[in-house]
């Protein structure tokens, strides 16, 4: 069997990368090629927990930007996490992977409620954990709750999965001689403001000197980070 880096992850996925080209809502074969991203790295016996957006539905940030109350605002962001959360279940499932939506939003019709211990249990059990609503609580981002889960279900890194392969000086889609960097530490992806999460979720992590890892959702790079490290950027301590 293939030597892994890590024996837990957990992995983020925006929600906008749950839409491709259409920007909004829910694409099928998107999301098909996702999970068959992630069951390759399944296969090799990583635990996986997941963390996904809602942003392809509603973003509670924006809401509130247009007049909506903020706290208003993210509960509806939250619950759009879980219409992705369990789209990604039914994907995962339909090629044979065993997944539970744990929500911070008590819909147990749906879903289970989050409970760590349960979590973790799920894992250790080969189960994928969608971690669904968020930290259940208004003013923190998806972002913020990949950091805390990765904290709380004892992750060995958190793995953000983006449309490009690691995180660039500047924007690689609009500057052609943008420059990616291998690795970076915490302090250096604060000073430079690079986006890669926001300050709350690197600030989290660093406190429990949690690595951060950015690669490209497709072209096995998930697999490659965490066989051999050989793609992304890693974020962590000096």
């Amino acid at each position: 069997m293939t030597e892994l880096k890590y024996k837990r992850v957990l992995l983020k996925l925006s929600g906008e990368a749950l839409a491709g080209e259409q920007k909004t809502g829910i694409n099928p074969e998107i999301v098909s090629k996702i999970c068959a991203e992630i069951g390759g790295v399944l296969d090799l016996g990583l635990e996986v927990a997941l963390v996904i957006g809602g942003g392809n539905i509603f973003r509670g940030l924006s809401g509130s930007a247009k007049g909506m109350d903020r706290a208003s605002a993210d509960y509806m962001g939250m619950l759009a996490t879980v219409l992705n959360a369990l789209a990604v279940q039914d994907a995962l499932e339909k090629i044979g992977y065993p997944t539970r939506v744990l929500s911070a939003i008590e819909m147990r019709q749906v879903c289970e409620p989050y409970v760590r211990r349960r979590a973790m249990r799920h894992m250790e059990k080969g189960r994928v954990v969608i971690c669904a609503a968020g930290t259940g609580n208004p003013y923190f981002t998806t972002d913020t709750t990949a950091a805390l889960r990765g904290m709380e279900l004892k992750c060995d890194a958190i793995i953000k999965a983006t449309k490009v392969d690691g995180v660039y000086d500047k924007d690689p889609v609009t500057h052609p001689d943008a420059v990616m960097f291998r690795r970076l530490t915490y302090d250096e992806t604060l000073r430079r403001r690079l986006k890669v999460m926001d300050s709350t979720a690197i600030t989290l992590a660093q406190d429990n000197n949690l690595p951060i890892i950015v690669c490209s959702m497709f072209n096995g790079s998930i697999r490659k980070v965490v066989t051999d490290g050989s793609a992304g950027t890693i974020i962590e301590g000096e």
